[in-house]
């Protein structure tokens, strides 16, 4: 029997939970990143944290990061070189519960009062 997943923490959802090409071409696919890449995605290049400050963060190992990362930007090479459309949802995860100590990214928006990110 398999190991249960961990869920992965998670600081807040994106403001945008779609997103796709612009113009004549509209996109007739669609590629699903689940809510846990588009944290690693997030954290990692973003925030610029490590992989293991992202492991931290979301409370798994560096490895299981590191195979999120991966799948993640191959889902966004896929979405950015077909003209696909993007779709965030689903995954393992559970939203942090905006405390700092448990919390150490500070750059989301529950951190910052709710204000969108620039």
């Amino acid at each position: 029997m398999p190991r249960p997943r961990k869920c992965r923490r998670v600081c807040c959802l994106p403001w945008n939970l779609t997103f796709g090409p612009l113009g004549d071409r509209a996109a007739e696919d669609s590629v699903i990143m689940s809510v846990d890449e588009y944290e690693t995605i997030r954290l990692i290049d973003q925030m610029g944290f490590t992989q293991e400050e992202c492991a931290a963060q979301m409370n798994v190992a560096r490895t299981t990061v590191q195979g999120i990362y991966n799948d993640a930007r191959k889902k966004l090479a896929d979405v950015l070189v077909n003209a696909k459309s993007l779709v965030i949802q689903g995954g393992d995860y559970t939203l942090c519960d905006s405390r700092e100590e448990t919390c150490a990214c500070g750059g989301c928006r529950k951190h910052r009062g709710g204000e969108q990110q620039k």
